[in-house]
């Protein structure tokens, strides 16, 4: 990988990362564009040192597959600080969820895979906008039905 490669990824990293990011902050949501770019440009960066050290020393047995690994459990656990339950239901699951897709986004990115990271940060941002809104009507539905009963 060259110099000028891990620019880009780097820089498509944090362009499909800041989209996300966007949309969630625009949302008001715990996690929004600072926290999906830095979860996604961090994914990159770690496939991308692993891709490097494998490059730089050919006679290791060194597998970045094993690096994201551990990349997708940590974010786990930074998913889960934007989870709560607040009475009776639960809320923030839609950005945990977007939060773990940024970053699986930047190991894609990050390993060179750039029709999977911008093909799914496509699909993301429609389910995040479009929806998101048919969602929140069927359950407008739901409740007036209910309130009629």
């Amino acid at each position: 990988m060259t110099q000028e490669d891990a620019l880009i990824r780097i820089v498509v990293a944090f362009l499909l990362a800041g989209i996300i990011g966007w949309q969630r902050e625009h949302q008001h949501k715990p996690a929004g564009f600072r926290t999906h770019v830095f979860v996604g440009l961090g994914s990159a960066l770690t496939m991308m040192t692993g891709v490097y050290i494998m490059e730089l020393y050919p006679s290791m047995n060194i597998d970045p597959a094993r690096i994201s690994a551990q990349v997708i459990s940590g974010v786990g656990f930074l998913g889960a600080g934007t989870i709560i339950k607040e009475k009776g239901s639960v809320v923030g699951l839609t950005t945990a969820s977007s939060i773990w897709l940024v970053a699986c986004m930047g190991l894609a990115v990050g390993i060179g895979f750039y029709a999977g990271a911008v093909g799914v940060s496509l699909i993301c941002i429609i389910c995040l906008t479009k929806v998101g809104k048919l969602s929140n009507k069927n359950k407008e539905k739901d409740q007036n039905e209910e309130e009629e009963e």
